[in-house]
């Protein structure tokens, strides 16, 4: 039995979402927890005393007195070449986009570079407590390959995508209806499925492709059952115009994907802030999920995402940092970025929610829930020890805390990366503070 692991700590994760159950049987919580994993998958959870008198007497625990164990969190979108852009100023999308954006994915047809990137980004997320993140590479294929490549090293549950942009772009940075699907589809044929990692079809946005290109898009998407559709949607007002000028036959911004048969159980759509009634209950027809993107929602001034309005037309929602528009990496921050985006809109965001929508929400936008998402037996061991002492400002305010939801409350409104002692992927150890 030496291949077990275990960990004893406060313990808490979601069971389901709170919107469907009510808060309070959302979650499991065991004050004095254990967690065993075996190998790279979780074995048993639950209380101390119960379960220690089950496991063999020779078995190391690891003991955090000072620490609350949760699931992994989850990104549902981010743009690994945009690490270096972080932080730029004063624009608004579409010339934050020619600004800044354009020129800093040029550098994206060096693989070195790319690898390079690709290394310091997963550091950051990991640092941050991220295991499993929906990524945007650049139009070049060894942008792709060089992530995919970094991924594989820490065995990390990876998702990413070549960018089909065809028109709208700078020539540097456009490909071409037919070398877009061609070379999509010989990434997918190299590393979807391989280990932990999955293909994303990554369509920048409906401006940038031409219809045959989104054409395409939906012809690789049918050719493979379980491949992702990753794209932008409604994030900012005059986008949303420019779209229904050119695209004057849809009816709506999320029309152009359906015409173009983009919406599945696989789709994401980063951001869906102005969408119409229609738009939310064709999403939760066809099963596709929005990203929620409140730190690059604020930061690039797009607008405030309606999270009761999805939820109204059950539509699966995860929660998205979006660097480089987003301005952290960090999902504690970004989480306290969407309770604020709520409150603008006389609303509460629960910490359970919030927890939910950074783990097994995010599991379920990205249909990997019975893989990832939270701590239940046959689960991936994919988790995290987040450090009630992590700075002095944490310590004293969580020492006053009653309960696990206003820990967790306290945790994602004064909490960042220090928090984060150690990250966990397929059991192995990827971070330690």
């Amino acid at each position: 039995m030496s291949h077990l692991k275990a960990w004893r700590a406060a313990i808490v994760h979601c069971i389901a979402d709170p919107k469907d159950v009510g808060v309070d049987a959302a979650y499991e919580y065991f004050d004095d927890g254990v967690l065993v994993i075996d190998g790279d998958k979780i074995h048993a959870l639950g209380d101390a005393k119960t379960l220690l008198a089950s496991l063999p007497n020779d078995l190391v625990i690891e003991h955090h007195p000072d620490a609350i164990i949760t699931p992994g969190f989850i990104d549902t979108h981010i743009h690994y070449p945009q690490t270096d852009m972080i932080g730029s100023y004063g624009e608004q999308l579409l010339t934050w986009l020619n600004t800044y954006t354009f020129p800093e994915e040029r550098k994206f047809s060096d693989k070195a570079h790319a690898r390079d990137v690709a290394d310091r980004f997963l550091k950051e997320l990991l640092r941050n407590g991220t295991t499993t993140a929906l990524v945007f590479g650049t139009v070049h294929k060894v942008s792709v390959d060089a992530f995919f490549e970094a991924s594989e090293v820490h065995n990390l549950r990876m998702i990413c995508g070549k960018v089909m942009m065809d028109r709208n772009a700078p020539d540097y940075l456009t490909d071409t209806p037919e070398s877009s699907y061609q070379e999509s589809k010989e990434l997918i044929e190299i590393w979807h499925n391989k280990g932990r990692l999955h293909y994303a079809i990554t369509p920048r946005f409906a401006p940038t492709s031409s219809d045959e290109q989104l054409q395409l898009a939906g012809k690789l998407l049918s050719e493979y059952d379980d491949v992702y559709l990753h794209t932008h949607l409604s994030e900012n007002k005059d986008e949303c115009a420019w779209v229904q000028d050119l695209f004057p036959n849809s009816t709506n911004y999320l029309d152009v994907y359906d015409q173009h048969k983009l919406l599945s159980e696989r789709s994401v759509f980063a951001h869906g802030i102005h969408l119409c009634d229609n738009e939310y209950h064709r999403l939760h027809e066809t099963g596709s999920a929005i990203s929620f993107c409140p730190t690059s929602n604020l930061f690039i001034g797009s607008g405030l995402f309606k999270l009761g309005k999805a939820e109204e037309h059950n539509v699966n929602v995860g929660l998205g940092t979006d660097v480089g528009g987003g301005t952290s990496f960090s999902m504690l921050q970004t989480m306290n970025e969407a309770y604020k985006v709520i409150q603008l809109q006389n609303e509460n965001l629960n910490p359970i929610k919030s927890l939910y929508l950074s783990t097994l929400g995010g599991a379920k936008a990205l249909r990997l829930e019975d893989k990832i998402g939270n701590l239940a037996v046959g689960s991936e061991a994919d988790f995290l020890i987040l450090d009630k002492k992590g700075t002095p400002l944490l310590e004293s305010r969580l020492a006053l805390s009653k309960n696990i939801e206003e820990s967790l409350f306290v945790l994602m409104t004064i909490g960042d990366d220090r928090a984060i002692q150690a990250t966990y992927s397929a059991g192995v150890c990827v971070h330690r503070r």
